[in-house]
């Protein structure tokens, strides 16, 4: 069997892989849940049509959406991630000496199932290991009922449309405020700089409406929109500009894409994302 398996990223603009079995499909009572085996990039899973990780270029998202602000904190010991039932944040979390527990934050109990089945070598921290603790569960509800719990909270949320939708929105970035410690850091995902630029924006301003220090990075997944994807750090005192990943990085074991190196890289940013960050402080502004 032989298909193209097809996002429509915009709605000017598709990318489509080939496959050459679809392993498994599901409708779950949050999206459809869709797993292919793809010549180009290994095993894929696509949820409602958008790809959402594959064997090929998972540590790239996993390795910035984790280690940016692990490295960035100088004792993170408890780490909320909301999503991610892939198990790759958590998996590169758990890396970290220093980290004691995980608590990952599932809507959709299926995705976190077929990964353990389908995708092994991302969910590995899943199951067994000792620091990760899945919770099927709303995030938004886990964010209100936890105060002042987490040194870091990682947002590891599919678009935002259905489930992930509530994810991008200032009051649920002030809700993490009070959730993480006095000297808390929370990292979210937020899309391509590309297509997505007023993903960016209003993540952005919503951040920055709570949180002092606020910084968008960016790394090259291949598979989802244009390569160049964004993460936006909210920090309550640690500027990661500053922070010393030489000290940290040793102990994490063999990594792909993070290095020290490529921590100060990411915050870098070409002249045309620094202006939609631009407009959007300019937006702050007005009346």
């Amino acid at each position: 069997m032989e298909l193209f398996l097809t996002e429509n990223q915009t709605e000017d603009m598709r990318l489509s892989v080939r496959a050459t079995r679809v392993l498994h499909h599901e409708k779950t009572p949050y999206q459809e849940l869709l797993v292919v085996e793809t010549p180009q990039w290994g095993r894929l899973m696509a949820l409602d049509g958008f790809f959402q990780t594959c064997d090929r270029d998972e540590f790239v998202y996993h390795e910035m959406g984790a280690h940016v602000p692990l490295c960035t904190h100088p004792n993170p010991r408890r780490v909320l991630i909301i999503g991610g039932g892939d198990g790759g944040m958590a998996r590169e979390a758990a890396r970290h000496p220093e980290v004691e527990r995980v608590d990952l934050v599932e809507i959709d109990e299926r995705v976190v199932e077929c990964c353990k089945q389908y995708f092994p070598q991302i969910a590995v921290a899943l199951s067994g290991n000792p620091k990760v603790h899945v919770h099927i569960a709303d995030g938004i509800q886990w964010v209100q009922e936890h105060e002042a719990e987490y040194d870091v909270v990682i947002i590891d949320s599919s678009e935002p449309i259905g489930p992930g939708e509530g994810l991008f929105t200032a009051n649920f970035y002030a809700r993490v405020f009070r959730c993480l410690k006095d000297d808390g850091i929370l990292v979210a995902q937020t899309e391509s700089p590309w297509v997505n630029a007023p993903v960016i924006q209003r993540a952005y301003r919503g951040i920055r409406q709570s949180f002092p220090i606020t910084r968008l990075y960016t790394c090259a997944v291949p598979t989802y929109p244009t390569g160049l994807w964004s993460f936006t750090l909210g920090s309550k005192k640690y500027d990661p500009l500053q922070a010393e990943p030489e000290k940290r990085v040793g102990a994490l074991g063999e990594l792909r894409y993070y290095t020290p190196e490529v921590h100060r890289a990411a915050f870098q940013l070409p002249v045309f994302v620094q202006r939609i960050l631009a407009e959007a402080e300019a937006e702050e502004e007005q009346p």
